[in-house]
């Protein structure tokens, strides 16, 4: 019964329906034989009401980072781990649209949870990342800001309120991607 309507909602022109297929995958009901969940990923509005949790972490530079300085900016916090599979998979498409939108005023942050710093550089000789890595050493900043799913990715526009929530892996240089940046960064005048 519930394979039959996941069916239906793959099938409808609805992109309502379509986005609560992309729920089912991320939440793992692609086991009843449909296409496999690749890239699946959910976005949500940030809490009305909600307040801006802080945000005062250490990148693995020793550079300290908080939200107020990047007043002005559209803030893109990415909230990762080194095991998490979908997480390398976005990784390079996060670094590529930072670089793209950076004279936009877009601004990429990454926040590791809970690794050593040993265990991130292990992890760039591999994957060699330029975005700044802040380090989650207690997990803290990344139970204030998302449910923990990874990777996890807050939008916060220029006024440094957080709008959405983007629940799993996103092309960064896809349609998708753009759709939720592009009213952020138009919104200049407006901080």
């Amino acid at each position: 019964m519930q394979a039959m309507a996941i069916r239906r909602a793959a099938a409808s022109p609805d992109p309502g329906r379509r986005s609560a297929l992309r729920a089912a995958s991320v939440l793992g009901l692609g086991a009843f034989g449909l296409r496999p969940a690749v890239a699946a990923y959910v976005v949500r509005p940030w809490p009305t009401g909600r307040p801006v949790p802080p945000f005062d972490l250490v990148d693995l530079n020793g550079k300290r980072w908080r939200l107020d300085p990047l007043k002005g900016q559209v803030v893109v916090l990415n909230f990762w781990a080194t095991w998490c599979e979908p997480c390398r998979i976005e990784m390079p498409s996060l670094e590529a649209m930072a670089a793209r939108r950076a004279a936009s005023g877009v601004t990429v942050l990454t926040v590791n949870y809970k690794e050593a710093p040993e265990v991130i550089r292990g992890f760039l000789e591999r994957l060699p990342i330029k975005l700044p890595i802040l380090l989650d050493a207690d997990g803290d900043a990344t139970f204030d800001w998302t449910p923990r799913v990874f990777p996890s990715t807050v939008l916060i526009g220029r006024d440094g309120v957080p709008t959405q929530v983007v629940l799993g892996d996103l092309d960064w240089a896809g349609a998708e991607a753009n759709a939720l940046l592009d009213p952020l960064v138009g919104a200049r005048g407006k901080s």
